[in-house]
């Protein structure tokens, strides 16, 4: 079938869609005034987490170049590798797909398009991952501009409030976290290795319905458990040794993020008070994410009880940042917003954060919690349904 028949396929076009047709309408509609409201004629979106939130488009496949053309008003158009094309019709409703080949100039194909939907010089998405300046360069080189405008800030605020369609995708994301996370617990006993927790854990959140997930999970025990974001690498566990466990389901690229510590017989006494400490932290964190404080607030408040503890160089850190949409590499949509000193932004209901409360004796252990929260009409809505405390085995 070639490409114009399948995209006319009614039984194909939006049959991989994540959500109804209705809720990417509005988003569209959304983002097309606030492209006007910036002032800008047309905006090339880059980023694979905007697109699919834009369009429903997805594929394992986003490393090669993408890009939807959006105006300020009137139809979208997606320009995608031919080998993507139909996967993408039948991820969206979209009726003007547009393909390049490979060995083609993907510059060449954009700018190309540009100048037959006449966009002329239009912003672009600068900032995301996998637009490497040299493409950039080559773009601006073609349009015959030194520059090109960007418009990375246009669209991203609109993701910060999830819908019901979300809020309900990020809390099966949670389910499989958890259930991801009880495996992983179970599996940290004396003669285990960090690989065969990493697999109860991924074959936990698996069966309990996760998809692939933005960013593995990490699985670390004993001194390695003291460096951020290490993952398993076969290592024993042994008696004494602390475990270090985090990981975010995956519902429709939706996720939802979980944090806990496992240890392996009796903790030493500081590492035990670090846990407490940050426990602490964090219920007040969450006490303090509720509609109209700034995102500031859960963090300066974490800060005080850390700082009083005697522990900030254990933290260096944010308290938490945005949940939503997660293409490779991260799981997090922290480049959107985060909870941290200084960021003015007034929180919302609809909003969702992950809160990872966590105190480190560098090369030594990790200890803490997270949750993933929903941002209510009176305060935040945890996900998780399991115990927050250390689990001593």
């Amino acid at each position: 079938m070639d490409n114009a028949a399948f995209l006319n396929d009614p039984a194909m076009r939006g049959s991989e869609a994540a959500f109804p047709r209705e809720e990417y309408s509005d988003r569209q509609a959304r983002a097309q005034a606030a492209l006007r409201a910036s002032g800008q004629a047309a905006l090339v979106v880059t980023g694979p987490e905007t697109i699919y939130w834009l369009t429903g488009r997805q594929t394992a496949g986003y490393f090669a170049f993408q890009a939807l053309l959006l105006p300020a008003s009137g139809p979208l158009t997606l320009l995608v590798r031919q080998l993507e094309f139909f996967g993408a019709v039948a991820n969206t409703w979209l009726s003007d797909i547009v393909t390049y080949q490979d060995g083609d100039d993907p510059a060449g194909a954009l700018v190309s398009l540009l100048r037959e939907r006449g966009m002329g010089v239009p912003a672009i998405e600068l900032s995301g991952w996998f637009l490497p300046p040299r493409l950039v360069s080559e773009i601006a080189r073609r349009l015959g501009v030194a520059d090109l405008p960007d418009g990375s800030d246009i669209l991203p605020p609109l993701r910060m409030i999830k819908s019901q369609a979300e809020r309900d995708a990020i809390r099966a994301a949670a389910r499989y976290a958890d259930a991801g996370m009880v495996a992983a617990i179970e599996a940290c006993t004396l003669g285990a290795d960090e690989n065969a927790v990493a697999a109860a854990m991924l074959g936990a959140a698996t069966r309990a319905g996760s998809e692939a997930m933005a960013m593995e999970p990490l699985v670390s025990s004993g001194q390695r458990s003291g460096l951020p974001h290490m993952t398993w690498r076969r290592r024993p566990l042994s008696d004494g040794d602390p475990v270090f466990l985090e990981l975010a389901g995956s519902h429709a690229r939706y996720h939802a993020a979980l944090m806990r510590t496992v240890w392996l017989g009796k903790p030493p006494a500081e590492a035990q008070r670090m846990m407490d400490c940050a426990l602490f932290a964090l219920d007040a964190a969450i006490t303090q994410i509720r509609p109209g404080n700034p995102c500031a607030a859960p963090h300066d408040t974490a800060q005080r009880i850390i700082d009083a503890a005697g522990f900030t160089a254990a933290f260096r850190k944010r308290i938490g940042y945005s949940m939503g949409i997660a293409f490779a590499p991260d799981w997090g949509e922290g480049g959107i917003l985060s909870l941290f000193s200084g960021v003015s932004r007034v929180i919302e209901p609809g909003m969702v954060f992950h809160i990872p409360a966590t105190l480190r004796s560098f090369g030594h252990w990790t200890v803490g919690a997270s949750e993933t929260v929903i941002v209510t009409d009176t305060g935040a809505e945890p996900l998780s349904t399991l115990p927050r405390t250390l689990t001593c085995r």
